[in-house]
């Protein structure tokens, strides 16, 4: 049905039926080329644009007072995060991990963010103690290792009715998992039947179609 449909749209246009800036053409492979290009406040921000606005719909609801990314990269995201917190008035923290200080000059004067700089593996989880709603996003290095490592280890500061999200499963789709050793969906195959506390939100995964997202499968809710 696809491939019928991308004909049609293909003989409209060769024989005129449709203008030439009519002809509509995307995939997750143009997506994914068009968000490295991404940027918030002048920021690079690598997020695919579907995500971004499930993101803020999700921040709304769940009210976190403390955001861990695991994944900093130039601090787009964490910018992104720290407006949305101030707009709806969330006092709160946003504790991003890398290993690597590239966001340092783009973060200063946010007081809500908080760089650690030396890898989600020595992060410590006594951080978290003091805060009552904690949302986690895993944007790590996106191999099965790194991933399963980190969901695993972060899962249980999620707090009830929060999620874990888990980014970049869209790798599956566009033939690169095998350079990742499976990457996410697969520690979200081994993850999810050892941790029935969290099920996929399919709200969020399926919102612009069956996992138009980059975060394939990969929002999770924590239940209880």
């Amino acid at each position: 049905m696809k491939l019928f449909k991308l004909l049609l749209k293909y003989f409209n246009y060769k024989f005129g039926i449709s203008p030439k800036d009519e002809y509509v053409s995307f995939d997750s492979q143009s997506v994914y080329y068009g968000h490295i290009k991404i940027k918030y406040k002048g920021i690079q921000a690598i997020r695919c644009p579907f995500d971004y606005v499930m993101y803020q719909m999700i921040i709304s609801e769940v009210k976190p007072d403390l955001i861990i990314e695991i994944g900093t990269n130039q601090g787009g995201s964490a910018v992104y995060f720290s407006d949305l917190m101030d707009a709806l008035k969330i006092d709160g923290e946003i504790h991003s991990i890398d290993i690597n200080n590239d966001a340092k000059e783009n973060v200063q004067g946010y007081s809500k963010i908080h760089l650690f700089t030396d890898g989600w593996e020595n992060y410590d989880l006594e951080l978290t103690k003091k805060f009552k709603t904690i949302l986690v996003i895993e944007d790590a290095a996106h191999t099965y290792e790194c991933t399963l490592g980190a969901i695993n280890k972060f899962a249980s500061v999620v707090t009830p009715g929060s999620y874990l999200i888990v980014e970049d499963g869209i790798v599956s789709d566009i033939n690169m998992s095998k350079d990742l050793n499976g990457g996410p969906l697969r520690s979200l195959r081994e993850f999810l039947p050892q941790h029935p506390e969290f099920e996929v939100d399919r709200r969020w995964c399926d919102m612009f179609g069956k996992n138009a997202t980059f975060n394939v499968n990969g929002y999770l809710k924590k239940l209880n």
